[in-house]
């Protein structure tokens, strides 16, 4: 995700310098007109944005505070936009220990890899009105900007839509579950399911171009389960189960539903 992000900001013509902790992964981007940098610390140096897209919370922390301490070389006046699925309280410590003079916008994405290179993805902003403002030109060009409010609402609304994802793929699973059970074709049964109120999670289990792995999937519903560990949300905790039990958590999501070879 973070390599087609970006991808994305260089054909809409920013400067672009990237970093990867596999180093290998930046090709691709150098071949289109991106910097490499060497560290973390050397790709912020000189920038007004810097985007984080990272797997979790601790990988957060590690290229930011941390090992890669990419922080102490933050320009004044320069803006952080951290867009992995680390969860509020995390991303409002990360933005309680940024450096005076630094702005943060919270801004998880909702969308598979191809919208983002497509510049279709939905970016769920949390943040000051005058900081979005700032950076409403790049947030666009990657896709719709919904504003939830302020510094870690937006890491919270992406909680709830991956929650809604994974349950709906979940159910999907058990709808054809059920459909083999009681002799319905497959076909008829994704066909039948696509114009009903899992239509949406038929639509990304048959969906080309996205990469949302098993293992992801599982960390952000265990996020979610920790924080309404006081709440009945069976369902949810259903859902969490089933991507546990995976046999291929590097897969995508949609392995839950798809049989290998469809």
């Amino acid at each position: 995700m973070g390599a087609a992000i970006a991808s994305r900001l260089i054909d809409a013509g920013h400067r672009v310098t990237v970093w990867n902790r596999s180093a290998s992964r930046t090709g691709g981007l150098v071949d289109k007109g991106a910097r490499a940098a060497v560290s973390a610390a050397e790709a912020v140096a000189d920038a007004e944005v810097v985007i984080t897209m990272l797997a979790d919370a601790r990988a957060v922390e590690t290229v930011l505070f941390g090992e890669h301490n990419a922080v102490a070389n933050l320009p004044q006046g320069s803006c952080v936009v951290q867009m992995a699925t680390i969860g509020p309280a995390a991303m409002m410590d990360l933005a309680r220990r940024l450096p005076a003079g630094i702005d943060v916008v919270d801004a998880p994405v909702a969308g598979s890899v191809a919208a983002a290179r497509s510049g279709e993805l939905r970016l769920l902003v949390g943040a000051s009105e005058n900081t979005v403002e700032r950076l409403h030109p790049i947030l666009s060009g990657l896709g719709t900007v919904h504003r939830c409010g302020g510094v870690g609402t937006g890491s919270a609304a992406k909680l709830v839509v991956n929650a809604a994802l994974i349950m709906a793929m979940a159910a999907l699973a058990d709808a054809l579950a059920v459909a083999e059970a009681v002799g319905v074709d497959r076909d008829v049964a994704l066909s039948l399911l696509a114009t009903g109120p899992l239509g949406g999670a038929v639509r990304r289990a048959t969906a080309l171009g996205a990469d949302f792995s098993i293992a992801l999937a599982g960390k952000d519903i265990q996020l979610t389960l920790d924080l309404v560990s006081d709440r009945s949300v069976p369902v949810a905790r259903a859902a969490a189960t089933a991507v546990d039990a995976a046999p291929d958590q590097s897969a995508d999501l949609a392995a839950l539903v798809m049989k290998e070879g469809t």
